[in-house]
């Protein structure tokens, strides 16, 4: 195999980007095949995407049309797909695409609930031949590989405190008009939490690892007319005693993002795109100890830190991808890595609808207990047309 055969699931915001991407010659180990999608307008809008490009390269394989993705996974034209629907749909199409002999990059976030990606990992483990990816295209930026790589070193010593205020994820009424599933229990399965921070809950516990306590205050359609969370405060705590805050909305404009991580001998704050790493002449728990002058703190030094400068973004995941099919090369993402963040966005609306601060691993039962009762009860929109929206530069990356 020289170039892997794609399929799409999902011809909206997401799916289109991925097309553009392997359109504009960004992946060059990818030949799309397949697109899938129940809407016959987008299908209609990929029919004429393929001939405009087809007559710059004529070249370029025919790409087939499909109105069921399963009749797609089933056909025998590709060998990968991208899952790029709605969230509840992500772990069934997964599932299927594995029984189907098809190697899966499953759109973020994994799931809605951790009980049904369960599901779907079960299923990729009964074919570890399969290569399984998610996009976490963040964990390309090269800011945030640099925080995981000198926590990994453990040069700053043990974890003292996180703190990310990530709240310019900003979006207009306008944006939750733009679709019937968008910002709704039943078709979305949450707000803030499931739509936008699910990289950086990723990216929280990549870098910082998975907390042990979670309590979280959250205000449902707080600034829009919406049934979901749109406004999250998260104190967590971690197994060394280290605490941390997580801070999210869709309403402030033009909102923060600043992550920072406190440890024993330096601190690391990401802010405006750069990293600055302050560094202790000796850790805090051993200054505390020695020094006897009542107003003095350990002497530093703060420097910005040196990176590749590399951010890939969603073109590096897919490229990523197609080399672990051809040669077996590292994903960004292992797709079993997506409940992680998962569980995490689950603990926090646990949390809120309880009251009470939750304890990993928590009753995921509960939780899917708690969370069909809002589908249940869900207002899902009507008379709302879809409209495609150009997503460049909406991923905070």
């Amino acid at each position: 195999m020289e170039k892997v055969r794609f399929g799409i699931i999902g011809v909206g915001n997401m799916g289109t980007g991925h097309i553009g991407n392997i359109y504009g010659g960004h992946c060059p180990e990818v030949e799309l095949r397949a697109v899938a999608d129940i809407n016959p307008a987008r299908l209609e809008w990929m029919k004429k995407k393929e001939e405009e490009v087809r007559c710059r390269v004529p070249s370029l394989p025919h790409v087939e049309l499909f109105d069921d993705a399963s009749a797609m996974l089933r056909s025998g034209l590709i060998d990968a797909v991208i899952i790029a629907v709605p969230h509840y749909d992500h772990p069934r199409y997964a599932a299927e695409a594995f029984r189907a002999g098809v190697h899966v990059m499953c759109e973020k976030p994994a799931g809605v609930y951790t009980l049904q990606v369960r599901e779907m990992i079960a299923e990729a483990d009964r074919h570890p031949e399969l290569v399984f990816g998610m996009m976490f295209n963040q964990r390309t930026n090269h800011v945030y590989r640099k925080m995981k790589e000198i926590m990994d070193s453990g040069e700053l010593g043990a974890l003292k405190r996180t703190s990310w205020i990530i709240t310019n994820w900003y979006r207009p009424q306008a944006y939750y008009d733009s679709g019937a599933w968008r910002a709704t229990w039943s078709g979305e399965g949450g707000g803030v939490l499931l739509n936008q921070c699910p990289h950086n809950l990723d990216l929280w516990q990549w870098i910082c690892g998975m907390p042990q306590v979670v309590d979280t205050k959250m205000h449902f359609g707080k600034w829009h007319d919406i049934e979901v969370e749109d406004d999250v405060t998260t104190y967590v705590e971690y197994e060394n005693g280290a605490t941390g805050t997580f801070i999210t909305t869709t309403g402030d404009a033009p909102g923060t993002n600043r992550f920072e991580v406190v440890c024993d001998g330096g601190t690391m704050v990401c802010d405006g795109g750069s990293l600055w790493v302050t560094r202790l002449d000796m850790p805090e728990s051993v200054f505390t100890k020695k020094n006897t002058v009542a107003f003095a703190a350990p002497p530093c030094h703060t420097e910005k830190a040196e990176t590749d400068g590399q951010n890939p973004q969603h073109i590096g995941v897919v490229n990523a991808f197609a080399g672990a099919i051809l040669r077996g090369e590292p994903l960004v993402a292992d797709g079993r890595e997506g409940i992680r963040g998962l569980m995490l966005s689950n603990a926090m609306h646990l949390s809120a609808w309880t009251g009470k601060p939750v304890t990993l691993p928590f009753d995921e039962a509960q939780f899917r207990d708690l969370l069909m009762e809002h589908v249940r009860h869900s207002r899902r929109k009507e008379n709302i047309a879809a409209v495609l929206s150009d997503t460049t530069g909406t991923y905070n990356s």
